[in-house]
C-alpha cells in the first residue's frame, strides 16, 4: 500500500477533527484536553521522501527559555523543537517514506503531540514560578 493510502487511512480513522488539505497533506486538530488545555493542529505532508508532521506548539512568551527547549532536542527520538526568530515554539519530526505504516505514523504523531504538550507544561511551570516570585524572571527547570 502508498504511504498516502496508508497515512489517509490512519487520519480517517482518528477520532475528532482531521481534515485533507491535499495531494499528501492533511491537518489534524486535537483536542485541549489531550494537549495541556488548548486544541493543538497538527500538520502532516509528503514531500521529498519524507513523512513530516509538525505542531505550533507555543507563541513567543516572556519568561521561557528557548535555549533549555532546543537543549531537549537531544533527549527526543524522532522529533525535535524548533523556536522561531520571534521565540513562537514549534515540534516537528520526520520518517522516511519508505518506513511508514499505520505503528510509524501513530508513533510520530504521538511523539509530537507528546513534545508540544511538554512545552506547554514547562510554559505553564515559568508562569506559575514567575506567578509567585512576582514576575521577578524566575525560570522553572524542566
Amino acid at each position: 500500500m502508498a504511504a498516502v493510502d496508508v497515512i489517509d487511512d490512519y487520519i480517517e480513522s482518528l477520532p475528532g477533527t482531521t481534515r485533507r488539505l491535499g495531494h499528501a497533506e492533511w491537518g489534524i486538530t486535537v483536542a485541549a484536553e489531550s494537549a495541556a488545555g488548548h486544541t493543538l493542529d497538527v500538520g502532516v505532508r509528503i514531500a521529498d521522501g519524507l513523512v513530516r508532521a509538525q505542531a505550533f506548539a507555543l507563541p513567543a512568551q516572556p519568561g521561557l527559555d528557548p535555549w533549555l527547549l532546543l537543549h531537549w532536542n537531544r533527549q527526543t527520538r524522532f522529533v525535535r523543537i524548533a523556536c522561531t526568530r520571534s521565540g513562537d515554539i514549534w515540534v516537528h519530526g520526520d520518517l522516511p517514506v519508505e518506513a511508514i505504516d499505520a505503528r510509524a505514523i501513530d508513533r510520530l504523531l504521538g511523539l509530537v503531540v507528546e513534545g508540544s504538550v511538554i512545552v506547554r507544561n514547562y510554559a505553564a511551570l515559568v508562569d506559575a514560578a514567575e506567578a509567585v516570585s512576582g514576575g521577578e524572571g524566575a525560570s522553572a527547570a524542566g
